[in-house]
């Protein structure tokens, strides 16, 4: 339960309520206090004054400046002034009226003329006349200090002290000048001290400090109970509804049957966060729809995709001629779940077989349309018969035709002849073949280029011969392969790609091709394949095979 009350908004500003006020009233006490006491002791402070005016009016400067006091005339003097200063002492209950004479450097030795005690408020008896002693209290100094050196009409000081049989408890002491001439003239011949106890003074303090205790507790409550039922209206129920609001929301997702707003009509901060959460919340259904909707056409056009991939897998050949006189395989990995390269390989006639490797503008599904009407085209257009040139013329006319796309198809087809390794080529626009001569390195066959298909109709393509002899290779391949780039942004090229064949003189063409793709995986890394590798391998190893 206290941790609950601890953190719960409601006890928390409530209690910071309180710590303020509880401030509020200790300090207005505090001053109060002081302030009460200041004026309880001017009230008596004042009294004390008017007694001791009125015991000055009762005096013979004569009988003060004198100071044979065992002389009739001094003693008859003093008898009656100590009459009437006792019933002065009485009727104004003063602790203590007295003459005094004060001498020396700090007026600290001094000498009693006449001293009254009130025996309602003190046991201890009054000085006799010439009872003389030094003072040391610096209080008392430092009123003998404004008497006889600031020559002020009045000192006073007050003392609070315990009240016994002995002390008068508090009390406030003023002092008096008598002056030779007049007051304020001459010198001064004596002092007129009077006492006057404080007796009202604790009775009246605690009084103040219980009324504006009183007030204070009171004025708290209603301060507590009033600003609760605010704090309850405007700001702790609706935000209980928001947060009961968002619970609900969390937990069901679906729009409310009344909205916070309708319910938290405030125009406050609280008002403003409840239309923000009737926003949100319509924002989430709206957004949780939308990406459902559009996880569901993602997921429709991955099965699209994948069914595609699947087509454009299986029009490549997969099954590869087990043949003696030559060893032919090829792979494909696209850059996207479809491509626009291909390659392909088919038996023109029993002594021909032809080789295709090509790549189409662009990447994904167009290209891959693409890349289906160029294959198709090509091997409908070789089974029939003629030279690569007139293939390529040919299916370049028919790819022109309808191809708003502007797509174009970089092809090298080449076909083999199985008896004498004689190979009639046409380049249009692809990568140089590599072939490994005499069992030798192996070089590119650089050749003239036609442009690529589907650029222009009407387009001549040249062609070119070239023979291969037993324990030859030819790899042929798209520009994935040698434009692979690494994170560094550095291209695999042809070099490298040259030097990766080198050391597969002795592999078989799957082999080969295996090789090929792991150094440029190892080559480009983490970086994206950004396009696709398509790889063919042919080993010839002669026609007179038997």
């Amino acid at each position: 339960m206290k941790i609950r009350l601890r953190h719960n908004i409601a006890f928390e500003i409530l209690a910071g309520v309180v710590i303020v006020l509880a401030a509020l009233t200790l300090t207005v006490s505090v001053i109060g206090y002081y302030e009460f006491t200041g004026a309880i002791q001017s009230q008596y402070a004042n009294s004390a004054y008017n007694t001791a005016r009125t015991a000055s009016s009762l005096l013979n400067k004569a009988f003060v400046s004198s100071t044979n006091y065992t002389s009739t005339n001094w003693q008859r003097q003093f008898n009656r002034l100590k009459l009437e200063w006792n019933r002065l002492a009485t009727t104004q209950d003063a602790t203590y009226i007295y003459l005094f004479k004060a001498s020396g450097d700090k007026h600290e030795e001094v000498t009693f003329l006449v001293n009254v005690a009130n025996p309602k408020f003190t046991r201890i008896g009054a000085y006799s006349p010439g009872h003389s002693f030094t003072q040391t209290d610096p209080v008392y100094l430092k009123a003998f200090s404004e008497i006889y050196d600031k020559r002020s009409n009045r000192a006073e000081f007050a003392s609070y002290r315990p009240e016994n049989e002995y002390q008068s408890g508090n009390h406030v002491t003023v002092f008096v000048p008598i002056y030779s001439i007049r007051e304020g003239f001459g010198d001064i011949i004596g002092v007129i001290g009077v006492e006057r106890r404080m007796e009202d003074l604790d009775s009246a303090r605690f009084a103040y400090l219980y009324g504006t205790l009183r007030a204070a507790v009171i004025l708290l409550l209603v301060v507590l109970i009033i600003y609760g039922l605010y704090l309850n209206r405007n700001l702790l129920a609706p935000i209980q509804k928001i947060a009961k609001e968002a619970t609900r929301f969390a937990r069901k997702n679906t729009l409310p049957e009344e909205t916070l707003h309708a319910e938290i009509k405030t125009r406050n901060e609280i008002g403003q966060l409840a239309r923000t959460i009737d926003v949100m919340e319509k924002d989430i259904i709206s957004y949780v729809e939308n990406l459902t909707r559009v996880t569901q056409e993602k997921e429709q056009i991955k099965a699209e995709l994948n069914v595609a991939t699947q087509i454009q897998a299986d029009m490549l050949p997969k099954d590869f001629p087990e043949r003696k006189e030559f060893e032919l395989y090829a792979a494909m990995k696209p850059a996207k779940e479809v491509g626009g390269d291909f390659y392909d390989f088919f038996m023109i006639d029993n002594n021909h077989i032809a080789l295709v490797m090509a790549d189409v503008s662009g990447k994904g599904v167009p290209a891959a349309l693409f890349m289906v009407i160029a294959k198709t085209l090509i091997k409908d257009r070789a089974k029939m018969g003629g030279s690569p040139s007139e293939i390529l013329s040919d299916v370049n006319n028919q790819l022109c035709e309808g191809n708003e796309a502007d797509l174009f198809v970089t092809v090298w087809l080449g076909i083999l002849e199985i008896s004498t390794g004689k190979i009639i080529a046409s380049n249009a626009g692809h990568e140089y073949p590599a072939v490994n001569k005499n069992g030798a390195d192996y070089e590119l066959v650089k050749t003239k280029q036609s442009p690529a298909v589907a650029t222009m109709e009407g387009i001549k393509f040249r062609q070119y011969e070239f023979d291969l002899h037993p324990g030859e290779n030819l790899y042929i391949y798209t520009d994935g392969v040698a434009e692979a780039t690494n994170i560094h942004e550095e291209l695999y090229g042809t070099d490298r790609m040259l030097a990766a064949l080198n050391e597969t003189k002795n592999f078989n063409a799957n082999e080969i091709l295996t090789h090929m793709k792991k150094s440029v995986d190892d080559f480009t890394g983490e970086a994206p394949q950004f396009d696709d590798i398509t790889m063919l391998c042919l080993r010839y190893f002669g026609g007179d095979q038997t």
